[in-house]
């Protein structure tokens, strides 16, 4: 053989090898996504970081040696959403892998009762972990003359989009204040718009469902004086009394810039949800990949919210049952018997 040939052989043979390595990679890779909200709102950024923890593609660097410490060849993504209902009519459908819900919603979802009464019960909707409470927000101008939810008959209030959690509870809450979507002048806006059309004057006040501070509020507040309006009172305690999965809670004085004094409200639980159509051994090791101590550093500094999602509450709420890959997990972390 020539000297010419056995290059050409040895080329070849690189091809040959890379070409195996390429198709190997392309075989070990593994894309899930994260259905999440809008991207001024908590689920989206949260979701970013869980993420980029749960990652692993090929080429990455070992976690012993500083690099990631997710699935191995797995590659996630936070794909931005509508919401809760979106999320888990996404999960439903097989559009995405998983998403964040509202413990509510998950919850009607999975029985076909509440706001999802008449609907096919979400079966198949299972949980991977509760994550963090989010509190309900009701935003209004500092000089809106609105001081309770009663307050908002005759205004623009937005509710948020149809699809999202926010939506759903708002409408909750203006029953139980003896109030409907009649007696406002209701638009659908997410919590971005919300904030520029109340900075713009072009709306009274919005309500928003998530981990606070939250981003287009922290914003808003910075460029215009807001005030956050109570949700207490008899018409918090029915419903808590009727809906478990609400509860009583404050956001603290200044969460907000310019709102000084704690402002009580009602709190519902953001859940991650699956399938339980999801491969178990995949939700068994992104489960343990989202616990991990790497993933600890990561949520800690990754978002304010981060640092109340722990192990120990990531079965407090829950609506609907384990995926069967994360109660494995949860076993031989000893939370389950």
């Amino acid at each position: 053989m020539t000297i010419v040939n056995f290059a050409k052989a040895v080329a070849a043979g690189a091809l040959a090898l890379a070409s195996l390595s390429l198709t190997a990679s392309a075989q070990d890779l593994n894309f899930f996504t994260i259905g999440t909200g809008g991207t001024a709102a908590t689920y989206y950024p949260v979701g970013g970081v869980i993420a980029n923890a749960i990652s692993n593609p090929p080429g990455s660097r070992p976690c012993a040696e500083g690099g990631s410490c997710g699935v191995e060849g797995l590659i996630a993504s936070a794909v931005s959403s509508r919401g809760s209902v979106d999320n888990i009519n996404a999960i439903v459908s097989g559009l995405r892998n998983s998403g964040f819900a509202q413990s509510d919603v998950a919850y009607w979802a999975y029985t076909g009762t509440g706001t999802m009464e008449g609907k096919e019960p979400a079966k198949d909707l299972r949980a991977i972990a509760a994550l963090f409470p989010e509190h309900i927000h009701l935003v209004a101008g500092k000089d809106s003359g609105i001081n309770s939810v009663a307050d908002l008959k005759g205004k623009r209030v937005s509710l948020d989009e149809p699809g999202s959690g926010t939506y759903v509870d708002a409408k909750l809450i203006l029953e139980a204040n003896g109030l409907s979507t009649d007696d406002i002048e209701a638009e659908a806006l997410k919590p971005d718009a919300s904030s520029d059309a109340l900075r713009n004057g072009k709306l009274d006040a919005f309500f928003f469902v998530g981990g606070y501070p939250t981003g287009a509020i922290v914003e808003l507040a910075a460029s215009a004086p807001i005030k956050l309006v109570p949700i207490d009172g008899a018409a918090a305690d029915a419903l808590t009394s009727e809906y478990g999965f609400f509860s009583v809670s404050d956001i603290p004085a200044g969460t907000y810039e310019g709102v000084d004094t704690d402002t009580s409200t009602v709190a519902v639980g953001a859940q991650w949800l699956t399938s339980a159509k999801a491969d178990d051994t995949l939700i068994y090791n992104i489960t343990k990949a989202l616990w991990n101590d790497n993933t600890r550093k990561l949520l800690d500094t990754g978002h304010a919210k981060g640092k109340v999602i722990t192990l120990d509450t990531a079965l407090d709420g829950l609506g609907v049952p384990l995926h069967a890959g994360a109660e494995k997990f949860y076993k031989e972390a000893g939370l389950i018997k």
